[in-house]
């Protein structure tokens, strides 16, 4: 590592960045970023570290999930509170049933850049440079907002900031009391046309909240009951604004990227001689990497120790994001190569981004079933290979909006239309994410 600075991704290839017409106004702004706060501090992310490695030896389950990319336009106190209590509900039914402790760790406050298939978009034989999050620039497509600039770094920072804020006003002000979220859960089930699938769980653990009561144990003189921990995550894609908000810690001397308490690289910046692995092999958060069907075991062995070289538990998670119908094939020679070699990774599932179709209504999305049967691989491939599936990864709401199809209410085709908001990839609505989460249940009993 003596060969690392914060600024030494900056001699390597690198993809999906945006070409800014003004760079002496890009190093002003990441000037300004790194005299600001942090968003997040070192300790924290020493906290999840410790998490996680118990999740790598089977001790506990990750929960990862948010929105696709977090928009400046919906930045509201509504919206983050509500996909806040649809995460607590899934984490009390999956702690529940998997009798393990459950990291909540959230797509949210910094989520602002995505990665594009092309670096330009056409509508009506017009071609405009892409939208990439609105840390870069707008999803209208005109000339003026479609041109990258480096002051939507600043007004991401501001509002990442107040995510935050809010997010642990929220842990910690009583919206994350257990008999709440129950509450919350029992109407969910009365309400849902399948709730005869879920009634025994949602009864169970009703009951076990009501005989804690009445011995005593409650939300007044167990903060446990009444207060929880919630981290933040981000693809860390634009490097500009993540290197400025990296940081030497004064206890340790280790560098932290502190824009967010975990960090992932994409399947599509995941190349070893790149910018973003050399980046990352320096930060001393949690980390993830995006994996996808074409990846091969020397190749994935390769990229482990780049960034995890000496092989310390909880420091990364693999996210396989292959497909309903590529899993299977796929998955094992991984899972057997890195338990061959001894390498201590969380395995974790991203169900979303290989399951993405179009319409026949013209709009992107993704089917409630093939979403579940991903996941549902994922247990049987881990199951039959003897290792822990650690976690699910998820680009969900806690809004009612129509842009997956199926679940138990059955949204259509031509139901998309009717609240299809997200300003990349489809999300499963807080109905859905919630019905996944009592389905994933069943296989965390097992």
């Amino acid at each position: 590592m003596s060969d690392w600075q914060p600024d030494s991704w900056r001699s390597k290839p690198i993809l999906q960045q945006p070409k800014y017409d003004d760079l002496n106004h890009l190093s002003d702004v990441e000037k300004r970023l790194h005299s600001y706060p942090p968003v997040v501090f070192a300790a924290e992310a020493r906290q999840l570290f410790s998490q996680l490695a118990n999740v790598s030896q089977g001790k506990g389950f990750l929960l990862q999930g948010g929105d696709c990319a977090e928009s400046f336009a919906e930045f509201n106190a509504p919206k983050i509170r509500d996909t806040f209590k649809v995460l607590l509900q899934m984490a009390i039914v999956l702690t529940y049933a998997g009798k393990c402790p459950v990291t909540k760790v959230a797509r949210m406050a910094g989520q602002y850049a995505k990665p594009r298939s092309g670096d330009f978009e056409t509508i009506d034989g017009v071609s405009l440079p892409s939208y990439r999050g609105d840390i870069i620039n707008s999803f209208e497509f005109t000339e003026a907002a479609r041109r990258p600039d480096p002051e939507r770094m600043i007004e991401a920072y501001n509002r990442s900031a107040s995510t935050l804020n809010l997010l642990r006003a929220f842990a910690q002000g009583g919206l994350a009391d257990l008999h709440e979220v129950n509450r919350w859960n029992m109407a969910f089930v009365e309400n849902n046309p399948l709730k005869e699938r879920y009634q025994d769980m949602a009864k169970s653990l009703h009951d076990a909240l009501e005989f804690m009561s009445v011995v005593g144990i409650n939300a007044e003189n167990h903060a446990e009951l009444r207060e929880t921990t919630l981290f933040t995550s981000h693809e860390a894609l634009l490097l500009n604004y993540e290197q400025a908000l990296t940081r030497k810690d004064t206890m340790t001397g280790n560098w932290y990227n502190c824009s967010a308490h975990m960090l992932w690289i994409g399947e599509r910046t995941r190349q070893l001689d790149h910018a973003h692995v050399e980046f990352f092999r320096g930060i001393h958060n949690p980390i993830g990497i995006k994996i996808g069907p074409s990846m091969q075991e020397d190749e994935l062995i390769r990229l482990i120790d780049a960034v995890n070289p000496n092989n310390i538990p909880g420091r990364l998670t693999l996210i396989t994001r292959m497909g309903a119908d590529n899993l299977a094939d796929n998955l094992p020679r991984l899972l057997r190569r890195v338990k061959q070699e001894g390498r201590h990774v969380v395995w974790s599932s991203d169900p979303m981004h290989g399951n993405t179709i179009s319409a026949s209504s013209g709009y992107k999305t993704r089917n409630f079933d093939a979403i579940l049967r991903e996941i549902q691989q994922f247990f049987q491939v881990h199951r039959a290979e003897g290792t822990h599936a650690g976690g699910i990864h998820l680009e969900m709401t806690g809004q009612h909006v129509t842009e997956c199809t199926g679940g138990a209410y059955q949204i259509s085709d031509d139901d998309l239309a009717e609240c299809y908001q997200t300003q990349c990839d489809p999300r499963l609505n807080a109905d859905q994410v919630l019905e996944m989460a009592f389905l994933v249940a069943d296989h965390l009993k097992a």
